[in-house]
């Protein structure tokens, strides 16, 4: 009976966080909003599904994963070239924020505790949300897109510090609010000592021991999930041999593997797994709001969540425009932190399960959260527009100095959002001998050629921009910048692989040229509509070469 109640439950969670995603979907609001709506519906609306352990355990486990893609998307590659600014940003918000939300809520009438739970919670932004959403926009590799993304990253690991600082102090605590001083001294050296034994074991694989590992199983698409998750547990395993929440593990797990070159590819596979999980875990979230309590402190929800929504992107302007960035880069950049972070709710539970804090902050928390990644959600998709009504209407003015009013085409450039450079290249998929030549020479002639396999070793040594995954997601032929391709080069021997990326051209308008191995397969990649047919390996470089010249992407000319 008890197993039933759960598979239930389960299911009701499962059916409820589809059809609210879907509907949510249709207005373009974000799914995690669409998550929590569903617990508040299947909840404290309705009382379908009430929090049983294994609910509760399914729901760690996909906050670990969350936590874990958290750090899969922070490879410090991506953030080096706007480091300062992150680093500035990033600390600077956090100390402004967290101090402006103390007296905010102190004066709110809120005790010490839970003033300073609630502020903790109002500082951090969401990485999972605003990835997402600049990365449906095309503008997550702009020059704002950049900054944003490393200022998430500082942001992230002043988490990690706080998570250990809550590991330590819950310690201290004795059944409530009070406090053990030698125990809680005792619980931060073990909780900071553990931390950053961890880190350093993480960092410390991520240079030395999983290179050669991770290579091998990039080469096996399905080894190379079982091992990244093998890993993340393994590290969530150890933080909780010294202590640790499961989250500082998971996090640490997932910035090791960013720092390697498959982290795209293992991003694309961990991502099914992950928003199972973060479904329960939100949907599980509004199940345990208590709503009503909530709701009757309206008037509060709406100061904190007006704090968010217009204090933090102030805040980002005043410091951003200070660091000599164009009004527009400073403008879009504020934008993107205006909600609070999963972080914020991790903060506050854990607040809540040590018994520093009531069960009420929790739901205040998670009723912001409803509201500010609500409204940002909208800010961020039309930034373009808010940004010249900011500007008509010269709101601007008192965060940014008068010499930095007009200057706003100093990125232009950057801001066009070509999506990592790419425009006008080749793609060349499929890193056999013929792969490896066409690269080559496209190359020499001076084109800019993108190489892509499935197999690490099999890029090495090209002269050319190479990147790992395969190209049967849209997802990596997106991240290709396929539509602003001047042509795709198949060399693959996978007669379906190359049915779908002939496809996936005419669709795009893009040039193909494809490697047939079986000759049965050309009247349809002919009827799909491929621009040129490799018969042979010999045959297809030089009736390739001919066409390429032809087409003005070789020098010399056609016999």
């Amino acid at each position: 009976m008890h197993e039933e109640t759960f598979i239930d439950e389960l299911g009701w969670i499962v059916v409820g966080a589809t059809l609210f995603a879907f509907l949510a979907r249709r207005i373009g609001m974000p799914s995690i909003v669409a998550y929590l709506l569903a617990g508040l519906v299947l909840g404290p609306a309705t009382g379908l599904v009430e929090m049983s352990p294994e609910l509760s355990l399914i729901s760690e486990i996909g906050i670990a994963l969350l936590l874990f893609l958290v750090g899969l998307e922070l490879s410090f590659d991506k953030i080096r070239d706007v480091g300062k600014v992150a680093v500035v940003a990033g600390i600077g918000q956090v100390v402004f924020t967290a101090a402006g939300g103390l007296i905010l809520c102190w004066l709110l009438g809120f005790p010490l505790m839970e003033a300073v739970f609630l502020s903790v919670g109002l500082t951090f932004s969401s990485t999972v949300v605003v990835v997402k959403l600049l990365d449906e926009k095309g503008e997550l590799d702009s020059l704002y897109g950049r900054i944003a993304v490393g200022i998430f990253l500082v942001q992230d690991l002043v988490a990690i510090l706080i998570l250990t600082f809550l590991a330590g102090l819950g310690g201290g605590a004795g059944g409530g609010v009070a406090l053990d001083a030698g125990a809680v001294l005792k619980g931060l050296g073990g909780a900071f000592g553990g931390m950053i034994l961890l880190l350093a074991a993480a960092l410390l694989a991520a240079r030395y021991v999983l290179p050669k590992p991770f290579a091998w199983s990039a080469r096996r698409p399905e080894v190379l999930l079982i091992w990244s998750l093998s890993w993340c547990f393994a590290l969530v395993m150890g933080a909780h041999a010294l202590h640790l929440s499961l989250e500082i593990g998971a996090f640490l797990a997932g910035i090791s593997l960013a720092q390697l070159p498959y982290n795209e590819d293992l991003h694309r596979r961990v991502h099914p797994l992950m928003n199972f999980c973060i479904a329960v875990f939100f949907v599980s979230l509004g199940v345990k709001m208590e709503i009503g309590e909530a709701v009757a402190e309206w008037p509060t929800v709406t100061v904190l969540s007006l704090f968010v929504l217009i204090g933090n992107p102030a805040i980002f302007l005043w410091i951003i425009a200070r660091m000599g960035y164009g009004l527009r880069t400073t403008f879009y950049t504020s934008v993107t932190v205006a909600q609070i972070s999963e972080f914020s709710f991790i903060v506050v539970a854990l607040g809540v399960s040590s018994g520093l804090v009531g069960e009420g902050v929790m739901s205040l928390t998670a009723l912001v959260g409803l509201v500010t990644i609500t409204f940002s959600a909208y800010m961020i998709r039309f930034s373009r527009p808010l940004y010249e009504w900011v500007v008509r209407l010269g709101l601007h003015k008192p965060f940014v100095p008068r010499r930095l009013w007009q200057v706003d085409e100093q990125y232009a450039a950057e801001e066009a959002f070509a999506p990592h450079g790419l425009e006008g290249h080749i793609i060349v998929v499929g890193m056999n001998s013929l792969g490896r030549r066409l690269a080559r020479e496209l190359t020499a002639a001076g084109h800019t050629v993108v190489a892509v396999d499935t197999d690490p070793h099999k890029l090495a040594g090209l002269p050319c921009r190479t990147e790992l995954g395969n190209v049967g997601y849209r997802a990596v032929l997106d991240h290709l910048c396929l539509r602003r391709a001047r042509l795709l080069v198949s060399a693959l021997r996978i007669d379906a692989t190359n049915d779908l990326l002939a496809y996936r051209c005419r669709e795009a308008g893009v040039p193909c040229a494809m490697h047939v191995h079986d000759v049965r397969e050309m009247d349809q990649l002919l009827e799909i509509g491929t621009d040129y047919l490799m018969i042979s390996k010999v045959d297809g470089v030089k009736r390739l070469n001919t066409q390429l010249k032809q087409m003005g992407c070789l020098p010399g000319k056609t016999p």
